[in-house]
């Protein structure tokens, strides 16, 4: 039983189908999407550098020798073995198994900051990043028809909390989208655009080096960014930021990217959690006192091995290097236990980080080695690619950049989606 069907569960149930022997075991995932989203590219997905479907995976056109279950687990009781599932169709049943695999992942952290479940959206989903890329395109629409100044101004308002990768990328991946549809707004400057960027601590991307950092910082403002760092908001209601500092401006959108948390459904169970709310785990990712449980990814607590000796409590970070990583190690140590034999432990150290910045733009700090704009846009292209599940998806990314780079950005904004009843309520009632 695999609970999860995310970059962790999907791949550890295509590991075991092609590893098990026919009979030897059924594999059955558990999950409220029929779809992997592979959220890497969920800024570029936005930006509408690549198709939003080719960023999924179909769990059930991919995992052919799997059992499926499209619904949302909502407890877990390893006592008895069993799962509590709230189905699609929204009927409660309980799956019963003998390993378990948490991969529930995680979800956006967030903080009650006056305004902000009114007002923000995440980028965890591919709806989210749909959402995002209709949205921002709309307010250059609006923007573009109204003779309200102050209308305008806020219209024309993007801010983006939260500093780490996700938020970098989809800032960076945002700013050029709308830069390059300006082009098309006659009445439209791009210097008519206020991004905001605002984090929390003193520096962003804390994975790279804190040059990178700062180089990063730079290229965002000599783009126009206003970047706040050591910041917090204060309040958002009614679309009006205001932040710690003083600064006060309206906005229509507004980001939220400020860290993740391991999913709540955990503490609906008898596992072991850390203080933040992960599966305890040990290094061979076995879940501490549970033989068959096992757990990976962003809702488990993996000792770090690479840095027990300078921290004998670092855990594994919430990143998809190490879910990766961890995903290929859980498939060999369930079949080798499945076997009789023993499991292995997870080890990795953190070869670095690549971020995309828009298109031809980026950082990249790998084993050392610190790369800038179109040398580190194309690595980070590179990497993900390759980690993509599926020769289709692939193929089907690689066609997307080809044909963006012949014929440029698509800048539709399709805001239909958001209400497609609309146009026909307004039919009936005519």
């Amino acid at each position: 039983m695999i609970v999860g069907g995310g970059y962790v569960g999907m791949y550890t149930a295509l590991g075991l189908q092609s590893k098990l022997r026919s009979g030897e075991a059924s594999v059955t995932v558990v999950d409220p999407q029929p779809h992997m989203t592979y959220q890497p590219f969920l800024p570029e997905a936005a930006a509408g550098s690549i198709e939003p479907r080719h960023v999924v995976a179909p769990l059930r056109k991919v995992l052919k020798r799997c059992h499926v279950v499209t619904g949302r687990a909502t407890k877990i009781e390893h006592a008895s073995k069993t799962v509590t599932v709230e189905t699609a169709d929204g009927h409660i049943e309980t799956l019963e198994y003998d390993v378990l695999v948490s991969a529930l992942g995680s979800v956006a952290r967030t903080l009650p900051i006056p305004g902000l479940a009114e007002r923000g959206i995440g980028v965890k989903t591919i709806g989210e990043a749909i959402y995002i890329r209709n949205h921002v395109l709309s307010r250059l629409d609006q923007a573009s028809s109204t003779d309200d100044p102050e209308l305008r101004k806020r219209l024309l308002s993007f801010v983006v909390i939260g500093g780490g990768y996700a938020g970098i990328e989809t800032l960076a991946e945002l700013e050029d989208m709308s830069r390059y549809a300006m082009r098309y707004y006659s009445n439209l400057e791009p210097e008519d655009m206020n991004w905001v960027l605002v984090e929390a601590t003193g520096r962003i991307m804390p994975e790279v080096s804190a040059k990178m950092g700062v180089y990063t910082v730079q290229q965002l403002e000599k783009r126009g960014i206003t970047v706040f760092l050591d910041t917090r908001v204060k309040s958002l209601e009614g679309g009006h930021v205001v932040l710690d500092d003083g600064t006060e401006f309206d906005s229509d959108t507004v980001i939220w990217t400020a860290g993740v948390k391991a999913n709540p459904v955990l503490r609906n169970t008898d596992l072991p959690l850390d203080e933040r709310g992960r599966v305890r785990c040990t290094a061979k990712l076995q879940v501490e006192g549970l033989p068959g449980v096992w757990s990976a990814g962003d809702c488990s607590a993996v000792p770090d091995l690479s840095r027990t000796e300078e921290d004998p409590n670092a855990t594994c970070s919430p990143s998809a290097q190490h879910a990766v990583r961890q995903a290929k190690q859980l498939v060999k140590n369930i079949v080798a236990v499945q076997r009789g034999k023993e499991p292995q432990d997870y080890v990795h150290k953190y070869a670095g980080s690549v971020a995309g910045l828009g298109l031809y733009k980026g950082v990249a700090d790998v084993y050392g080695i610190k790369l800038k704009g179109f040398v580190a846009w194309f690595m980070h292209r590179s990497y993900h690619v390759s980690r993509m599940p599926t020769f289709n998806r692939k193929f089907r990314v690689v066609v997307d950049w080809t044909l963006a780079l012949v014929s440029g950005r698509e800048i539709v904004a399709l805001g239909q989606i958001n209400n497609p009843k609309a146009e026909f309520d307004y039919a009936t009632k005519s």
